[in-house]
């Protein structure tokens, strides 16, 4: 239920996020801001949320650490110091921080390479580059880069999403057969299990598939509860009271008793070849996972997020991560939705999540012995299963084929190229799209719709009514350096075709905003060239700042006067 409805007719902990910005220190610590209009009654919401967040994070956490490659208790770790420490920084009432499963994928292929095997230079360097992270998200608050996230495009995360989801789920179809699996890359590794699955454990292969019917039961009809506990659980009994485990069961086993140990990674950045590039790739992957996520959350309750505080509140819940023996961390929104739904009014749910899961760390570790592994990779299945979105990839081959094909690069890459390569074939492919659509703006051109004054584009509108004689057009972008080539080129390859001779050329400039001053040169240049062929130029309809740059040009003097009021139609009434 949520904590909203049901007669609580007091203001939503939401209000506390819409008030007016304040400056200073406690811009920087959002407590101190929100604990001043604390309520007591919220207490109770946040309490339940916390413990529902812990019973439903120790079971993902320890399937995510299999996936990073590094010991159970670490993803714990993850959900112990992250969101404690998000909670004193991030912006989010709702976002949990802990292991996300793209993450978790990239530390663990990542990093076998770097470790050369040695099971404690693995979590070093896991721990190092969640410190990476840290100092990289701290430097990007300071020079304010929160936005450069917004180049990243929703299409490309689309694709990149999908292959992770096919990546993840081929590092955990072995565990789910019950053999040992291998292989370099996804290809190599279902070649791999298709050669070994005569030697399937028909044993394992039925636990793990009622694992993954439980879970999928109660994803459909208990959402936001601890499914994923009570499965957890109900298998430790069986694996405990029946003789299953000599079956070829492979379990946890013993996980160590008490609360992580404050240290510093053994490893400098120095000390270890490729550490910044996956710092990068993760922290681009946790940020743009967490602001979803938390927008995703807060427009639905009508909250705010502030997108440059999240840089703060990940930096820090990534900076305990590296020194409390964890790797890095990201809010998801998964468990940002159980926290949500469990009734969580302000951070204060995840100091209770932290409090729950540090008293289990402490007293309950001995309980997890025989989990069987099928149980986590069950869980991972269940989990990833959400990374790949079917209708919004069928939407988006409906409405823009070329989109879809982006999409498909980003998913082709990571396939091909792994998670890491994948995650900069995404970065590059979305900044060529950006520069492409910038480089080569779409230049309309222009007819009068019938009975009035008013001109649009006559490719999008066939029953305009184009002027005979007249060239009229538009660019729908600025007028830069790097597409002015582009609208030359198109304008003349649209005189050249015309059925009639041009002897009048109108440039609408309202849609562009900027012109610098290659686009002011180049608008000098198609003048010359325009009445060398005995073809007048008029410009109309130029915003302020670009009528002071062509001005300054001197294209006043040569192509008419420039103001704001002229239009199109005028100068084709002019001309009649």
């Amino acid at each position: 239920m949520s904590p909203d409805a049901g007669g609580d007719s007091s203001p939503p902990a939401s209000a506390l996020f819409r008030k007016a910005p304040v400056t200073g220190w406690r811009a920087a610590l959002p407590p101190a801001q929100w604990l001043a209009s604390y309520q007591q009654k919220w207490l109770a919401n946040d309490a339940i949320a916390g413990v529902t967040l812990a019973a439903y994070g120790i079971p993902v956490s320890l399937a995510y650490a299999s996936l990073a490659g590094l010991p159970p208790q670490y993803g714990i770790y993850c959900y112990l110091v992250g969101g404690l420490f998000y909670a004193l920084f991030g912006s989010s009432r709702q976002l949990a921080i802990g292991p996300t499963s793209a993450i978790s994928m990239l530390v663990g292929v990542t990093v076998a390479g770097m470790a050369q095997g040695d099971p404690g230079r693995w979590a070093s360097i896991a721990a190092l580059t969640a410190l990476v992270i840290a100092l990289m998200c701290v430097l990007a608050w300071l020079f304010r880069l929160s936005s450069l996230v917004n180049f990243i495009s929703e299409t490309i995360l689309l694709g990149f999403k999908a292959g992770a989801a096919l990546s993840i789920a081929m590092t955990q179809l072995p565990k789910l057969f019950g053999v040992q699996g291998g292989g370099h890359g996804f290809f190599e590794s279902v070649v791999t299990l298709a050669g070994q699955l005569p030697d399937t454990n028909f044993a394992v292969l039925a636990f793990g598939l009622a694992a993954l019917a439980a879970l999928l039961l109660g994803e459909k009809f208990l959402p936001g509860r601890p499914v994923a506990l009570l499965v957890v659980v109900v298998s430790i009994v069986v694996m405990s009271v029946t003789p299953l485990g000599e079956r070829g069961f492979r379990i946890v086993g013993a996980l160590p008793q008490g609360l992580p140990d404050f240290r510093l990674p053994d490893l400098r950045v120095r000390d270890v070849d490729g550490v910044i590039p996956l710092a990068f790739a993760c922290l681009l992957l946790a940020y743009v996972e967490s602001v979803s996520a938390a927008r995703a959350l807060a427009q639905a309750r009508g909250d705010e997020i502030d997108a440059r505080q999240e840089l703060l509140g990940l930096g820090a819940a990534n900076l305990a991560a590296g020194l409390f023996q964890a790797y890095p961390v990201a809010g998801g929104l998964s468990q940002s939705s159980v926290n949500d739904k469990a009734g969580a009014r302000t951070p204060l749910a995840l100091v209770f999540a932290s409090l729950t899961i540090g008293l289990c760390l402490l007293y309950l570790t001995g309980m997890l012995y025989n989990l069987p592994n099928v149980v986590l990779a069950a869980i991972v299945l269940v989990a990833v299963k959400g990374l790949i979105d079917v209708g919004e990839l069928r939407h988006v081959w409906r409405v823009s084929r070329f989109e879809f094909g982006v999409a498909m690069v980003a998913f082709a890459g990571v396939l091909v190229l792994g998670i890491l390569k994948g995650v900069i074939v995404a970065v590059l492919v979305s900044l060529l799209l950006l520069i492409r659509r910038a480089a080569q703006p779409h230049v309309a051109f222009l007819g009068r719709i019938p009975g009035t004054r008013v001109y649009s584009d006559i490719g999008r509108n066939p029953d305009n009514v184009g002027i005979p004689g007249a060239l009229l057009l538009r660019v729908e972008s600025s007028l830069l350096y790097f597409n002015v080539e582009h609208v030359r080129a198109a304008i003349w390859q649209r005189i050249r075709a015309a059925p009639e001779p041009v002897s009048l050329a109108v440039f609408d400039l309202s849609t562009s905003p900027t012109v610098d001053l290659a686009g002011a040169r180049m608008l000098a240049r198609l003048h010359q060239e325009l009445q060398a062929a005995g073809i007048r130029l008029r410009l109309v309809a130029a915003h302020a700042a670009a009528r002071d740059i062509l001005r300054a040009e001197g294209l006043e003097e040569s192509v008419g006067a420039l103001d704001r009021r002229t239009t199109v139609a005028d100068v084709v009434d002019e001309s009649r």
